[in-house]
């Protein structure tokens, strides 16, 4: 694999670069969160990301979501000493596809990069519309009624799983399994909650296209 760490404990990113590197991956390294923008986002195609969340000049949940805006879809791994839920939760918010806490066995970081490695190719991005939403895939830009609305990546994911087949009906099962990564904890409720912020931040009259099932999931209204 070729593999990005943007890591500011140097010790930590040299140590990393030269264990991966013994594990045959090839690996670039930045110190800070500008850096490691410009290397992700430069012709260099990389297979993954190990992005630290406490950067100096900016976190690495804005990193996250600067590259999921500009459409890029490599898979990135979170490191970071915080094991709060929440601070595992914007994590995935911000488009992270895992998640690790430090510190951490090097066995457990590379099984995670293996679990990456072996998702299936990214689907070819495209425009999605369906009554008042638009979605571009590419630049992550939804808009309702013409009008730009700014989502979070699971926000995004559900949105994008109900435009991706309008009026068909959606378990809770089917819109977990597409918009959060195999293996996180999840309550029952987390469905019903996204459902709810997307409403809200859709507004009323678009809101009504995401119709609940009672006991089934949820649907987009065609039209």
């Amino acid at each position: 694999m070729h593999v990005l760490v943007v890591e500011d404990d140097a010790r930590l990113s040299r140590l990393l670069k030269r264990l991966l590197t013994q594990d045959r991956h090839v690996v670039e390294t930045a110190l800070t969160a500008e850096d490691g923008l410009e290397i992700a986002t430069s012709s260099i195609e990389l297979d993954a990301v190990i992005l630290d969340v406490g950067l100096p000049d900016r976190s690495g949940f804005e990193v996250a979501r600067l590259l999921r805006r500009k459409g890029s879809q490599v898979p990135i791994l979170m490191l970071t000493a915080r094991d709060a839920v929440s601070d595992r939760v914007e994590g995935l918010d911000a488009g992270a596809d895992d998640y690790l806490v430090k510190p951490f066995a090097y066995e457990e970081l590379l099984a995670r990069l293996r679990a990456l490695g072996r998702r299936p190719p990214t689907r070819k991005a495209m425009a999605l519309h369906s009554g008042p939403f638009e979605l571009d895939e590419t630049t992550r830009r939804v808009t309702v009624a013409g009008k730009p609305v700014d989502l979070s990546q699971r926000e995004f994911s559900i949105l994008e799983c109900l435009l991706r087949r309008p009026g068909q009906v959606l378990s809770r099962d089917q819109l977990l399994d597409y918009a959060w990564p195999y293996g996180v904890a999840l309550t029952p409720n987390t469905v019903e909650a996204y459902i709810h912020l997307l409403r809200e931040k859709v507004g009323n009259s678009a809101a009504a296209h995401i119709e609940t099932v009672r006991g089934v999931g949820y649907r987009l209204r065609e039209g």
